[in-house]
């Protein structure tokens, strides 16, 4: 067995960027959880407080398959109804005609991630069918959710 040789420390102009979680401050692991944070905001939430229950991931991903599954495949279908379409001769396309369809269909089918995401409720119990009344009061959550990050990023500095 050869002997192994110590690392030595990885500082802020050291080529081992892994150490310091980019070139920045030194990352520390959380032994309980193996997770890593940063020196500057460790300890300010725990991690059970940012893991999206179950139930509510479930939702969501039913939501985002929905709203982004049905465009997508709308967006599939008018490139393979237009091909039967002008191949057979029934009518004549034009390919810009197909192109700017099909994009409106895969543009929608963005869209719907978002709504997919936003309409569903965040709490433990399900919401309405459609979900338009969550959508305000997830927009409400995300801003603060931002504004509380940017605050504690300026170090409580408002």
């Amino acid at each position: 067995m050869s002997p192994q040789r110590e690392k030595p420390p990885a500082g802020p102009g050291s080529a081992d960027a892994s150490a310091t979680g980019g070139f920045g401050k030194p990352r520390r692991t959380n032994v309980r959880s193996g997770t890593i944070a940063s020196s500057g905001r460790a300890g300010r939430t725990s991690p059970a407080s940012q893991v999206i229950p179950d139930q509510v991931a479930n939702r969501m991903a039913r939501r985002v398959a929905l709203a982004t599954g049905l465009p997508t495949l709308m967006g599939m279908g008018v490139f393979v109804a237009s091909y039967l379409l002008v191949s057979r001769h029934i009518l004549e396309i034009p390919p810009s005609t197909t192109l700017l369809a099909s994009g409106a269909c895969f543009l929608l089918g963005l869209l719907g991630l978002s709504y997919g995401v936003l309409s569903a409720s965040w709490e433990e119990q399900a919401g309405s069918l459609l979900g338009r009344e969550q959508i305000g009061v997830n927009i409400g959550r995300i801003r603060a959710s931002l504004q509380a990050m940017r605050r504690g990023s300026d170090g409580g500095v408002s």
